[in-house]
């Protein structure tokens, strides 16, 4: 049977148009289109952030791999996912008024306004560390035949699972915030991102030993916190001149 193109008014057979792509059934605007729009367009509720929460908490290496492969339609896109839970969590950090770091530090440097920064852009710190983890998977992995960017969105999806976590924990964090503990959360989360990128990482390297990619991974973190601590102390040098 030949269909008209509500959208470009080409001929077509099938559920979607040739030309453009438009599908072939269009239904009546009311509040059943809406809430499915929300689902598909907004949240892609059914499918993509539950989906791919559960895959990174049930099977994350396998998981990551397949996407990696070309397994996707199910899963939510690695950076918006990061996004997304990164924005909650900066608005929770904002609304409850926590303080990420201390309001002050050893030198008496009021830090109330960088903590403030940081809950309002802490989607975008989290993405901003995901090249500098993808430094040292690469270089220990480069032999895995993955590239650059693949280890770029393995490394994005740890990053949604680190994010989710502190999602969960947060009842955690209010409490420990008013006793003046927040870096006990900060450890213990930090210890379970850990332990997540393990996990992970054996699933994900399946075809070289658990001890081994146990070992590498370790060095890989290694290499990510050298990378770390350099660029942190880079910008405090920089910051420190210009303030001079």
């Amino acid at each position: 049977m030949e269909i008209i193109c509500k959208n470009c008014n080409k001929i077509f057979k099938g559920h979607y148009c040739n030309n453009c792509g438009q599908t072939a059934e269009t239904h009546k605007i009311n509040a059943h289109f809406l809430w499915h729009d929300i689902q598909h367009g907004l949240l892609h509720f059914d499918e993509g952030i539950p989906y791919s929460l559960k895959q990174l908490f049930t099977r994350p290496g396998h998981s990551i791999r397949e996407f990696i492969e070309g397994k996707r339609v199910k899963h939510f896109k690695p950076l918006s996912l990061v996004a997304v839970l990164g924005a909650l969590y900066g608005f929770l950090c904002h609304y409850y008024e926590i303080n990420i770091f201390a309001n002050t530090n050893d030198d008496g440097i009021d830090l109330s306004d960088y903590n403030e920064w940081m809950a309002a852009h802490f989607s975008w710190v989290t993405i901003a560390t995901i090249p500098i983890y993808t430094i040292g998977t690469f270089i220990v992995f480069r032999k895995q035949g993955y590239n650059f960017f693949e280890f770029f969105v393995l490394n994005t999806f740890k990053a949604s699972q680190r994010l989710f976590v502190q999602i969960l924990t947060f009842p955690i964090l209010l409490y420990l915030s008013s006793k003046n503990h927040v870096e006990k959360f900060s450890t213990m989360t930090y210890i379970i991102g850990v332990i997540l990128t393990f996990w992970t990482n054996i699933q994900f390297f399946n075809k070289m030993s658990k001890t081994k990619a146990f070992l590498l991974t370790l060095l890989s973190h290694i290499i990510f916190l050298t990378c770390f601590l350099l660029i942190v102390a880079i910008v405090l040098v920089l910051s420190g001149k210009m303030t001079d």
